[in-house]
This record gives structure tokens, sequence and C-alpha cells, in this order.
């Protein structure tokens, strides 16, 4: 539950700050509500037929083996994931910067109403659509029940939109450089234990025969079947007997996903943090 629960809220706070920053910017137009909305409601249908072709999919693919199904469905994951934490480490300046011109080119009269659904539809989808693929791949690792799912997933969208209004409307004064930091980590640590997982499962099928070596044994003081282990597995990949594979696996994706932003990132650049800056300036134009 607790790994849904951090996806959704992470992609629903994502496509909070570029609907906040379009409707700060566009503040008193009558209407662009009603586009807004309309924007939403198109790309959680589109989200919900990337679900069902993803479903069918799945489906026409397990026939290859479920190890290897599952194997490849969570390397997937683990691609999305490490790609989603460069590429908003990397962009977010350039989101927040384009939200903002847009909406004010909207103000003037230099741009239909109709830009606003569109914009938000594309962010929507996106945002619905890596969550789909996320959730498919927490469930490939079958750490998670379907039920857990559904309840982390709604919690996450309820804290995600909450903080979401309550920051448009400045009654919270959370960066979301602070905000996008802690989910980045839990993110990246949920990725590295997608990848051992996949580990595990194409050693199981024997696709990967070196390596597999149990590292250490950790199940008299943690064992997985306890509270305690199911915890750690969830939120960060935990396993009481791990191959030397898994490990060198868990280590090179938890590096990449932590260190890889941030040397890519051009020196003195900020942009999570320029991002909370303008969604901070749309606040104050709401308000």
């Amino acid at each position: 539950m607790l790994a849904s629960l951090i996806i959704v809220f992470r992609e629903v706070i994502e496509a909070g700050l570029i609907i906040g920053i379009l409707m700060a910017a566009t503040r008193g137009i009558k209407g662009r509500g009603h586009f807004i909305n309309f924007g939403i409601l198109c790309g959680v249908i589109g989200a919900c037929g990337v679900a069902f072709f993803a479903d069918a999919i799945a489906s026409t693919l397990s026939g290859m083996g479920q190890e290897i199904f599952n194997a490849v469905i969570l390397f997937t994951a683990v691609i999305l994931l490490t790609w989603h934490n460069f590429w908003m480490s990397t962009h977010g300046k350039a989101i927040a910067t384009k939200m903002k011109a847009i909406g004010n080119d909207v103000t003037i009269g230099a741009q239909s109403l109709s830009v606003l659904t569109v914009i938000t539809f594309a962010a929507i989808l996106r945002e619905g659509s890596e969550i789909v693929l996320f959730l498919y791949g927490i469930f490939s690792s079958g750490t998670q029940t379907i039920a857990a799912m559904m309840t982390g997933g709604a919690l996450g969208l309820a804290a995600g939109a909450t903080i979401s209004a309550l920051t448009y409307f400045g009654l919270l004064k959370i960066p979301a450089r602070h905000l996008f930091g802690v989910t980045k980590i839990l993110l990246a640590f949920l990725a590295a234990g997608m990848g051992a997982q996949a580990i595990l499962f194409l050693e199981q099928a024997g696709v990967i025969t070196t390596l597999t070596t149990t590292l250490w044994d950790t199940s008299s003081i943690i064992s997985d079947d306890g509270f305690a282990g199911k915890t750690l597995n969830i939120i960060m990949g935990y396993t009481s007997q791990p191959s030397q594979m898994q490990v060198i696996i868990y280590a090179l994706i938890l590096a990449l996903n932590l260190k890889l932003p941030t040397m890519l990132r051009r020196p003195l650049s900020n942009p999570i943090n320029q991002t909370a800056t303008a969604y901070g300036h749309g606040s104050t134009l709401a308000r």
C-alpha cells in the first residue's frame, strides 16, 4: 500500500503543479475552470484507456513464462522511474516557465482558452499513464495485493490533491523541492527494490546463472514473512537472503536514481526549487 501511495502522491503533485500554475496565471478569466476541468476529465479517461491496453498486452505476453514476464515488467518500471526522476530534476524550471507564459498568453487573449484543456489533458494523461505502468510493476513484483494498491492509490490521490489545492490557495507553505526531494529518495529505493526482484525472477527462471550465491542471511534478525520484513520490502526492496547479482543491481539502480540527475544537471541550477518558486508566485497571484 505504501509504495502505491508514494507513486500516486508524487504524480498527482506534479500534475497539480502544472494545473496550479495555469489556474493562477489565468485567474479572473471567465470560463477557464470549465476548460481545465474538461481537460482533467479527458486525461483521466485517457489514462483509463492506457490501463486497459496495458492489461490486454500483459495477457497477450504472459505465455512467455511468468517469471520472465514479471522481470520484463519490473525492469520496464525501473527504467521509467529512473528516467522520470532524471527528467523532472532537469526540466522542472522549463515546465514552470512555459506554463506561466501560456497562462499569461491566455489572459491577454494571445491564446485561446482551449489551450488550457489541451495542456491539462496532456498533464493528466502523462501522469496517469505513469501511475498505471508503475503500479503494474509493483503488482508484478508480488509484494502487494490489488486491494492494498487501490487503497494506497486512493490515499495518494487524496493527499496529493489536497496538498496541491492548499498550496494553490496559499494556505500551505511547503516548498515543492522538499516534497520532491523526499519522494525522489523513496522512489529511488522503490526502483532499486524492483530491479532486485526482477533479478530474482530471472534467477528462478534459469536465465541468470552467475553470481547467484546468497551474499548474506538476516532472516534471524528480520524475517521476510514478518511485519518489519514485509514493510521494508515494500519501501526499499528488502530481502533477507539476496544473491550477489541482486545486491549489485540494487546498488547500481539506487546510485543512478540518486546521483545521475545531480551529476548531469548544470551547476548552480536547481530546477525543482525554481519550479516551486514559480508555483509559489502562482499561488500569490491566486490569493
